[in-house]
């Protein structure tokens, strides 16, 4: 990949048990980095560190608990080094219809997927602008983009992080510090099986959109085309990048779904583009 940049660094990855966060933390170990990974468990955090002593380092972190997050920033970039990659990786999936679905469920959704994510961005940006170097890197989904009927609280926190991501990255720019949202398709993590949240269903009205969708996806749990360690080694080159992207899809259902997403909005702004206009003083 032309303009790239080999040097070693910190990264600060969030969740790092499994998924994509295991995946990038191994990648990056292997390649000579240090990772500073989040674990909810003191087993997990142990046997991180086992992975490579002295260049993993596990942290127990809860990414709702925005009070603790910037005392653990502090303490990693004056005990073990200035972090120069953020991964928020740290999220779940909500599946439920809108009706069915409590607010407190939509808000537990975006205490994770978002308020968690941007609250860890704030602890480290301080860091970042003086040291006018840094990259941040935020895992949205093609989900940020297209829609699913039924998993319509999660479409709502990518969304959000998508927007944020790309706002947050004309923000800091010209501080040298780089914002990428990667976006992935159906990839073999566990995001549709142990860390996906189900709600109850209770209104027949809806199974002949929901259940098919449901039953669909957990029969393709664990047999999505995606491989995460293969999106692991393309996030490395992305980070070494001297120009990444500010959205870089993963995956080709990704690219297909998220093309004729485009297309169905252009289309239709293009045959209300008249009526859009009129809205304007004379």
């Amino acid at each position: 990949m032309p303009g790239t940049k080999t040097d070693t660094k910190t990264f600060f990855i969030t969740g790092v048990s499994s998924g994509f966060g295991r995946a990038l933390a191994e990648a990056a170990l292997a390649d000579g980095h240090k990772v500073v990974g989040t674990l909810r468990k003191e087993a997990d955090r142990a046997e991180f560190e086992a992975l490579k002593p002295g260049s993993a380092f596990g942290k127990l972190f809860d990414v709702t608990d925005t009070a603790a997050i910037a005392p653990v920033i502090a303490a990693v970039e004056n005990e073990i080094a200035p972090i120069d990659v953020l991964v928020n990786n740290a999220g779940y999936g909500h599946e439920g219809l809108v009706e069915e679905s409590t607010i407190d469920e939509l808000r537990r959704q975006f205490e994770v997927n978002v308020f968690g994510p941007v609250a860890v961005i704030q602890a480290v940006l301080p860091y970042m602008r003086e040291r006018r170097a840094g990259h941040i890197l935020n895992i949205t989904s093609m989900g940020g983009i297209i829609t699913l009927p039924g998993i319509s609280f999660y479409h709502g926190s990518k969304f959000a992080l998508e927007g944020i991501s790309e706002s947050l990255g004309k923000e800091v720019k010209s501080f040298g510090i780089h914002v990428t949202a990667a976006e992935p398709g159906g990839f073999r993590t566990d995001w549709a099986g142990r860390s996906m949240v189900r709600a109850e269903r209770s209104i027949p009205d809806y199974d002949e959109v929901f259940e098919p969708l449901r039953q669909r996806r957990l029969e393709r749990s664990g047999k999505q085309p995606g491989d995460p360690k293969k999106a692991a080694q393309v996030m490395l080159k992305l980070i070494a990048s001297d120009n990444p992207p500010t959205h870089l899809l993963l995956g080709r259902d990704a690219i297909s779904l998220v093309r004729e997403k485009l297309g169905l909005l252009k289309s239709e702004f293009d045959a209300w583009e008249q009526v859009s206009a009129s809205t304007d003083f004379d």
